[in-house]
């Protein structure tokens, strides 16, 4: 029977959504990056997964909290808004519906590609040395850009159809992951020797800057822990099931995380994994051999159309409900007759299918991590304040935990979000940059209504 209801999307499905949103490129591809940023030793690649997954799951007990007091979509931009002031909740708004979800959807779908040109390297050869020399691997670009089309497609066509697929695919993930790490478990015949408990030298790699900088990896792997809160208005009995998918969705995905990384280091040698994308391929080789390594790598790669498509379905309601709010946006307000913001969700893809053409995958998660990290700090930061100022609000949900959940989010995402700054500058000088564009924006706007009024 299909998960949706009279138009509204029900709690099975919004677990599907958060689980689809945070299982995706990241975990599949980022640990060659931490390798080669410094963290070596078994134990603290693990604990970067282990912490990751506590950062997420403190947000999402305190995006709980506010997404039970305030049930509308918009995420972010709504409850910043509410929090602080119009022209936070907007910069937040501006950075999610221009590169927040679509940045994303750009380095999935390359990844995709990038995992089906491992799996088929002699698709490369039936480009000419023309293309190749603007783009080294055309094959993976037109693959990413075919399926965000697709996905683009079924989204703005029917919500019905779209949370029927998105059930679907991620059912299949879900069972993906599953078998994968049993398989590398059980049946690899050459395991690495690893050391589950610390070496000498591993505490100090805890509290590196590496390890800080590391973290932007994992957390960008653990993006979407607040996916569910982005269509809040859309599901069923939203004070109760928003809170309880993000719990849920987030606490599935930290068990697999771990697990799965686990096996990458059980079944791969650090120095071969060092500065790789393709982390889950040279895994699936290492278990299944080089024939049906190839065909896990595929199904790795179809894995993340799942990813891909949960964001599609989820980022484009900022710009919607930024949409119904601003005059200068109001295009992107306006719904189908089938209820769906057709016009946000095409403004997203054609973002995202600017990223796929210009942008590296590395350089895409830095930029777009620091700035999705700075404004779920403000968030999260907003449940302290709105205990504060508003202590009788009605509150359906109270974050499990407080203060000290939403303490050791802050403290964590403020540490990683300083060393970005010192250690990766130029991302973060383009993530600052953005926002502050966000700030010009919501000033024309306002110019605009005061000459209009």
């Amino acid at each position: 029977m299909p998960n949706v209801q009279a138009g509204k999307v029900r709690f099975h499905t919004a677990v599907a959504i958060v689980v689809a949103n945070m299982i995706g490129a990241g975990v599949f591809t980022s640990l060659g990056f931490q390798i080669s940023g410094g963290i070596t030793s078994i134990f603290p690649l693990l604990m970067l997964w282990l912490v990751g997954g506590i950062i997420a799951l403190c947000g999402a007990l305190s995006y709980g909290e506010l997404a039970g007091m305030m049930p509308r979509s918009g995420g972010e931009y709504l409850y910043l808004s509410e929090i602080y002031h119009p022209a936070v909740g907007f910069m937040s708004g501006f950075v999610s519906a221009t590169v927040g979800f679509a940045a994303p959807v750009a380095a999935a779908a390359v990844a995709l590609g990038k995992y089906a040109s491992s799996v088929f390297p002699e698709a490369k050869t039936i480009f000419g040395s023309s293309i190749q020399a603007v783009f080294p691997d055309p094959f993976a670009i037109l693959l990413a850009l075919l399926v965000v089309a697709l996905l683009t497609y079924i989204h703005a066509t029917d919500l019905k159809a779209g949370s029927i697929f998105q059930n679907i695919s991620t059912s299949v993930k879900v069972g993906l992951i599953l078998f994968f790490v049993l398989s590398g478990l059980l049946l690899i015949p050459s395991p690495q020797p690893i050391q589950l408990l610390p070496q000498a030298g591993d505490t100090l790699q805890l509290f590196s800057p590496a390890f800080a900088v590391s973290l932007i990896y994992v957390s960008y792997a653990y993006s979407g822990w607040n996916a569910s809160a982005y269509l809040a208005g859309e599901i069923e009995n939203p004070q109760r099931n928003v809170p309880r998918s993000l719990l849920i969705g987030t606490l599935l995905v930290m068990v697999a995380y771990v697990l799965l990384n686990f096996v990458f280091l059980y079944t791969v040698p650090t120095e071969t994994l060092k500065g790789q994308v393709e982390v889950g391929y040279l895994a699936a080789e290492a278990i299944f051999g080089s024939t049906l390594g190839r065909v896990m790598g595929l199904m790795i790669a179809l894995l993340l159309v799942s990813s891909i498509s949960s964001m599609i379905f989820a980022g484009p309601r900022v710009a919607q409900a930024m949409g119904e709010d601003l005059p200068l946006l109001r295009l992107l307000g306006t719904k189908s007759a089938k209820g769906l913001p057709v016009r946000a969700i095409l403004a997203q893809t054609t973002i995202t299918t600017l990223l796929i053409l210009s942008a590296s995958f590395d350089a895409i998660i830095r930029y777009v991590g620091f700035t999705l990290s700075l404004f779920t700090f403000l968030t999260v930061l907003g449940v302290f304040v709105l205990r504060f100022t508003r202590p009788d609000a009605p509150r359906p949900y109270r974050a499990w935990g407080y203060p000290l959940t939403p303490l050791i989010f802050l403290s964590l995402t403020l540490w990683t979000l300083a060393f970005l700054i010192i250690g990766q500058r130029q991302e973060s000088l383009w993530g600052l940059g953005t926002v502050l564009l966000g700030l010009l924006v919501f000033g024309l706007d306002r110019l605009l209504m005061r000459r209009a009024g």
